[in-house]
């Protein structure tokens, strides 16, 4: 589970912000109990604010840390695909991500600071039994390794600039940041968060995972809803149909077909839904389905990956893609133990004051962009040194600007445009 997270200089980020999923009000079931660490962590967390606020840089932060672990070592060639804070003097110095992660009740901790040219600091803690232990820590070319791991072994040869040490450490299976590493990588990443060309981005390439299924074009994937997946088939069909889109069933089609420059032979594998009808169970293309029916489809694999490994969820503006009320039941997955019981967390950015209503105090984060045009971060439950009592209405409190990140609007504006008296 995701504890923490930090970052500074990155895109419309300058000064550190921070979003934490360390509970205040530890009795309910959204707040899961840590022992190690003595608190309670959060399974969702929400951002709200105005357009152009941050709000998605905060969450895009997240995903790049998660991208450049998973990819550095074989995307990475001349230049760290950072972006840094480009309105002040900001954009020659380094960027700075820290992670706080649990991994089998053991907290990790990893900073980053890098820039484009290479790596400045690297560092992974962790706390076996709580106090800091060093698996490794790395100034530019200069590594240290715990004294157990030794020198760290040859791999080390192969360090680059702009090579992330906790990825080698991955590749090669150094224990405890290989143990970290390949939990970390499993958070998925949706929405419209912005992405590079150069890099995989979890965005574009979202499940790492042998059931995530959109058969359309993958002959190497078992599928959810065909017959090799009994168990998960019954979960996913569950989940479908939980959306009441007057869904039935669904059948994967095959298809054999050429693939590649090779032409080589393989199966492209097609769902159909079939609906619910007065003539019976009628089938239709999922290509023909509506935009929200393909949007919930295509989140059912990587969904039930996360709640049945507990691995994190990053959804940027959740209520360009679902309906309300889909997006309220998606919260309230995550939030029930029933159907979240290895705490898989959802962290998610949306204009949608009504989810409010489904969220507590210390669930909620606001942007707000300061007058140099860099984001400002800050905790509903602590809004300007203000502790939110736990009973309040957040939705009617926000929309009346109680905790402001909302869009102020200048009335002059509209009658220059001849749009107001």
């Amino acid at each position: 589970m995701l504890a923490r997270f930090e970052v500074s200089n990155f895109r419309s980020i300058a000064d550190p912000v921070e979003i934490s999923l360390v509970a205040i009000d530890i009795e309910r079931e959204a707040a899961r109990g840590v022992s190690s660490l003595g608190e309670h962590l959060l399974t969702r967390a929400a951002v709200y604010g105005s357009n152009a606020s941050g709000k998605s840089n905060v969450l895009a932060a997240l995903v790049w840390l998660v991208d450049a672990v998973q990819n550095s070592l074989r995307a990475w060639d001349d230049e760290i695909p950072l972006e840094p804070f480009a309105f002040d003097h900001r954009k020659d110095e380094p960027t700075e991500f820290t992670v706080d992660f649990v991994v089998d009740g053991v907290r990790f901790e990893y900073l980053l600071e890098a820039k484009r040219d290479g790596v400045v600091r690297e560092e992974l803690h962790h706390y076996p039994e709580g106090r800091a232990r060093r698996v490794f820590e790395r100034t530019g070319d200069d590594v240290t390794f715990h004294r157990s791991l030794g020198s760290g072994g040859p791999f080390v040869e192969l360090l680059t600039p702009t090579t992330l040490l906790l990825s080698l450490a991955r590749r090669f299976d150094l224990p405890d940041a290989a143990r970290f590493a390949n939990v970390f990588v499993r958070t998925q990443a949706f929405g419209k968060l912005p992405s590079r060309s150069n890099i995989s981005s979890p965005m574009s390439n979202v499940p790492t995972t042998k059931i995530f299924d959109d058969p359309t074009n993958r002959d190497d994937q078992p599928s959810l809803f065909g017959d090799d997946l009994p168990d998960r088939r019954t979960q996913a069909l569950d989940l479908l149909r939980l959306a009441d889109l007057g869904i039935a069933d669904v059948v994967v089609e095959e298809k054999e077909i050429l693939m590649g420059r090779e032409r080589r032979a393989g199966v492209r594998r097609r769902p159909v839904l079939l609906h619910e009808t007065a003539q019976g169970a009628m089938p239709l293309d999922l290509s023909q389905e509506s935009e929200g029916t393909r949007t919930w489809f295509a989140l059912i694999a990587p969904v039930l990956e996360a709640l049945n490994t507990g691995a994190p969820v990053v959804f940027d503006e959740l209520d360009a893609s679902l309906h309300p009320v889909l997006s309220a039941e998606l919260i309230k997955i995550f939030h029930d133990q029933r159907t979240n019981p290895r705490g898989a967390q959802l962290i998610f950015s949306t204009h949608d004051t009504s989810l409010l209503t489904h969220l507590n105090r210390d669930e909620v984060w606001l942007t707000q962009k300061r007058p140099d045009g860099s984001t400002e971060l800050g905790a509903l439950a602590d809004f300007a040194g203000e502790r939110v009592r736990k009973s309040a209405n957040l939705e009617s409190a926000y929309l009346h600007g109680r905790y402001g990140a909302i869009p102020e609007i200048d009335p002059t504006r509209l009658r220059s445009l001849g749009l107001s008296g």
